[in-house]
């Protein structure tokens, strides 16, 4: 059997493919693949006879928002699609002259992670939380090898060394909680390589990373695609990222190849109205206007948070972490604070200490009100005045509840409210973040991301706060909806006058928000000021850094 040949235009991209690539048979050569799923009797179909080939040392980039394919055709060429409800209407996935599609799951064992290696988009859920790192990366290694796990630790540590995980030996026996998000993302290259593959897939290798750490980790890929003259299918929404690591690109909507070209044809040239759209996908426009003699609605005075790493046998504290050091900040009433810096900076910590749902030391004055010296049992009615709107919106609402039910859930403490009034409310505050009311009876699963973060708004804006902390709201969604997302934040603060603290790594989006910034480092301020001096004559090296380290 001879691997067909489809037709593709001669390609060069932004990043040189090796000489090897467009000259010999492709390592990997997709015809024609669709992909269905069997519900009942209804039979949907999600991918649409796509075709593409990735030669050795050659990226090829699948581009396109959530539920547009991309991730179906990857799970397709490992056959890791949950068969016989997923099935194949048409398609061939050749490699080595054989038809993938064509294996038992048997025969696939010894192509996954050997000879086509993965590494999935969320690190911490892909992970095992009870198992090491040694035992993780080993575990794949002694499967397809026959090896014991001490014999394999020189080939972890060899590996580890290969992703720059630092100290090596000693993160052996981390489990993947004590690492950080560029480290665990580490670790899962280090497992897709483990058997030195001739593919790897990635899949949103660089989700909801910081700039800088999404900057090492793609410097990564592209070095160790080079020195392994790999062929590597990357899986992404953000275009940035394309830019700076494909030859070949393919725009996927709805299932469809929409568009195939140089990567550089793509941003230049673009012929189809949908990558278009891709392209125009980002945050523009400017922060809301505000009067510059608005009063101040939230102050802290060096606020200070720690955490007891270790106790003595007594249980008195002997050694502390310090996640916030004396964060003084000041935000005036109707406008946005955006606050930056790497994971594990303090972002998230800070604003969690101005909620009061950590302990902290030091001021925090709130509508005139000294609410870090009021007791918890005082502070409950008050709550309804500042609310919270998390990162991952699937995760932070109840999948037992419906839209109508999570929204309302704050009435059901904050008001006495009776059905038909809170009924009222939902309904208005569901068109209000553009919602339709008829789909107050569904459940989060069956709402797309930006609806459901919609949701997640809808359920702070009911009880007409004043302070609206977003904790990276925008960071788990495609970028075109990051753009309706930030168009509904500005709206909403221009007609209720709220006041945001924006937390994200995302300077397009902290620029199209904020007023104000702060740059946050180790658990200290090390830079504030006005948004665009901040973003445009950053006086500090380390915001220097964050600034050139954007993709943008």
């Amino acid at each position: 059997m001879t691997t067909p040949a489809i037709p593709q235009p001669s390609l060069s991209g932004a990043s040189e493919p090796s000489a090897l690539a467009g000259t010999k048979t492709p390592l990997l050569s997709v015809k024609d693949l669709s992909v269905a799923f069997r519900q009942g009797d209804e039979i949907s179909e999600v991918v649409d006879k796509i075709s593409f080939e990735i030669h050795r040392g050659e990226t090829l980039a699948l581009v396109g928002e959530s539920g547009s394919g991309k991730s179906m055709t990857a799970l397709s060429i490992l056959k890791l699609l949950p068969y016989p409800m997923a099935f194949h209407p048409s398609g061939e996935v050749w490699f080595e002259s054989e038809n993938l599609l064509r294996f038992s799951q048997s025969q696939m064992q010894r192509i996954r992670g050997n000879r086509i290696g993965m590494i999935f988009q969320e690190p911490m859920t892909a992970l095992n939380p009870l198992h090491t790192i040694e035992k993780q990366i080993g575990e794949v290694i002694c499967q397809h090898r026959g090896i014991k796990l001490r014999q394999a630790r020189p080939l972890i540590l060899n590996l580890l060394a290969k992703v720059q995980i630092p100290n090596a030996e000693s993160r052996l026996k981390s489990y993947p909680h004590e690492l950080s998000g560029g480290q665990r993302q580490r670790i899962m290259i280090a497992m897709a390589l483990a058997n030195e593959p001739d593919i790897l897939i990635a899949d949103e290798p660089t989700t909801a990373l910081d700039v800088t750490v999404q900057k090492e980790i793609l410097q990564l890929l592209k070095k160790l695609q080079r020195d392994e003259e790999l062929g590597l299918l990357l899986i992404t929404h953000d275009l940035n990222v394309v830019k700076h690591m494909a030859q070949k690109v393919i725009v996927m909507q709805r299932g469809r190849a929409v568009e195939t070209a140089d990567c550089s044809l793509i941003f230049t040239k673009p012929a189809h109205e949908y990558t278009r759209k891709l392209l125009l996908g980002k945050p523009q426009g400017r922060p809301v206007e505000i009067s510059s003699d608005t009063p101040e609605l939230l102050s802290t005075k060096q606020l200070c948070v720690s955490f007891t790493t270790q106790k003595s046998v007594f249980g008195r504290p002997l050694k502390q972490f310090h996640a916030v050091k004396n964060a003084n900040i000041c935000i005036e009433s109707g406008k946005t604070l955006g606050i930056v810096g790497e994971s594990g900076s303090g972002k998230s910590t800070l604003a969690l200490a101005i909620l009061r749902l950590l302990k902290s030391t030091g001021e925090i004055n709130f509508k005139g009100s000294l609410i870090s010296e009021i007791r918890e049992s005082n502070l409950r009615a008050m709550r309804k005045d500042f609310q919270v709107v998390f990162q991952d919106p699937f995760a932070s609402l109840s999948p037992r509840m419906t839209a109508a039910e999570i929204i309302q859930e704050g009435l059901n403490v904050h008001s006495k409210l009776s059905a038909e009034e809170r009924a009222q409310r939902v309904g208005d505050v569901m068109n209000e973040v553009g919602l339709e009311v008829s789909m107050q009876n569904r459940y989060p699963h069956e709402f797309s991301g930006g609806q459901r973060q919609r949701i997640a708004i809808a359920r702070a804006l009911i009880l007409n706060p004043s302070l609206l902390i977003l904790d990276e709201p925008t960071s788990a969604l495609d970028k075109t909806v990051q753009v309706q997302v930030v168009d509904l934040l500005r709206n909403l603060q221009r007609h209720r006058h709220l006041t945001y603290i924006f937390i994200s790594h995302d300077l397009q989006v902290v620029k199209a928000l904020s007023h104000k910034i702060i740059v946050m480092k180790d658990g200290e301020i090390v830079e504030q000021g006005d948004a665009e001096q901040v973003l445009t004559r950053p006086r500090e090296p380390y915001t220097q850094e964050l600034m050139a380290a954007s993709l943008g």
